[in-house]
């Protein structure tokens, strides 16, 4: 088991406590992470927070470092039941699994890969001395950003220097992102996330492509290849086809719900039946833990349900918070972040009506979040 945990501070998840969220009292819990090597895994414990809803139970899961082929890793990052956490502050909601991602590690006889950065310097300093323990120290020679969003790229500056790779549209965004802090910015001190020494650095691609890119890290074969507009418009995921291993960044969820932030719903069930139709036995999701073509195809089935319940409802007139409240996604209603559903119907009504662009409309989004959340709660008395 790595040390990394107690050289950075984080929490474990017997140190997290509870606490309850205001507003629309909504169970809130401290989200702890444990950081330890290369490791086959435990057994994924059930909890029975949704069992009270009558709806499935859903794992919850820890952090690690999984081998899961010679040279090839997993970092998946805490989350489920037990390491979920949502609350509301001035009337903003703030999600901590919307920011604890997963990343991937390809090690190559000289230096490593990396696919995805993290979004918090903590969890991207934790996942090096992970990923420098199993590589004996060799450095990271290339980052692949799967997408723009933060969570995935803000923790870049610590695995320089290294050549960044992204898509086009991905290097574009996060450039413009980068040119609008001010030197000297620093992340805010947060237990489990920042220390509040680190500078506030957002590092764009210096190599990009628009459809595929392959590298050779000895005798593993990584191809990346663009798969949307889905999740965003710069989607890439990695394939190693000798392994049947497949990171495919926020283009697939498990057990956490899809979130179309700025993306295209339908498109990303196109994208979803071209990654089900290929060979893949392993399946490193962007949010939630390790799985299989069983948990992907979950991904799609989500949006084919809600397409056709928003469509009726856009008819309808209803507005996407109430239309999100509205429908019943089943199964998906346990899954962690389920009022992500309202940014989701925001994007459906944007497609229904001929203006969706590769932005999103933060202040329409989280108003009919907080529209879904004020009618859920009074429905519940």
């Amino acid at each position: 088991m790595s040390d990394a945990r107690h050289s950075t501070g984080l929490l474990s998840r017997r140190e997290a406590i509870g606490r309850a969220a205001g507003g629309l009292g909504v169970l809130a819990s401290f989200l702890g992470h444990e950081a330890i090597g290369a490791v086959e895994g435990e057994p994924v414990e059930q909890s029975g927070a949704a069992s009270s809803m009558g709806l499935p139970t859903i794992p919850s899961w820890r952090t690690e470092l999984r081998a899961l082929a010679p040279n090839v890793y997993a970092y998946v990052q805490a989350g489920g039941p037990d390491g979920y956490r949502e609350f509301i502050k001035e009337s903003r909601l703030q999600y901590d699994n919307l920011s604890v991602s997963n990343a991937g590690l390809i090690v190559g006889p000289n230096s490593a890969l990396v696919f995805d950065a993290l979004g918090a310097p903590l969890h991207a300093k934790t996942f090096i001395a992970a990923a420098k323990e199993v590589t004996g120290g060799k450095p990271f020679d290339r980052v692949v950003h799967s997408h723009h969003h933060g969570d995935h790229t803000n923790g870049t500056q610590f695995f320089m220097p290294a050549e960044v790779v992204s898509h086009d549209f991905c290097r574009k965004t996060v450039a413009a992102a980068a040119a609008n802090i001010k030197p000297g910015t620093k992340f805010a001190k947060r237990e489990a996330w920042a220390d509040g020494t680190e500078d506030r650095i957002l590092v764009p691609a210096s190599t990009t492509f628009s459809d595929r890119q392959t590298y050779y890290y000895g005798d593993t074969v990584v191809e990346l290849f663009f798969v949307g507009p889905a999740h965003t418009y710069g989607d890439v995921v990695a394939y190693l086809p000798q392994h049947r291993i497949l990171f495919g960044g926020d283009v697939v969820f498990h057990y956490v719900t899809p979130a179309v932030q700025s993306g295209h719903p339908s498109r990303w069930i196109q994208a979803m039946d071209r990654l089900l139709a290929m060979n893949i036995d392993v399946v490193v999701p962007g949010h939630g833990p390790l799985g299989t073509k069983k948990e992907m195809a979950e991904t799609r089935e989500y949006f084919a349900i809600q397409g056709p319940e928003a469509r009726k409802r856009f008819d309808a007139g209803m507005s996407p918070g109430r239309a999100a409240a509205d429908i019943d996604m089943g199964k998906f209603e346990g899954w962690t972040n389920p009022d992500r559903a309202a940014w989701n119907l925001c994007r459906w009504y944007e497609e229904f009506k001929g203006t969706i662009t590769p932005e999103n409309d933060q202040r329409v989004q989280r108003e009919a979040v907080e529209e879904y959340l004020a009618l859920r709660a009074a429905r519940r008395g």
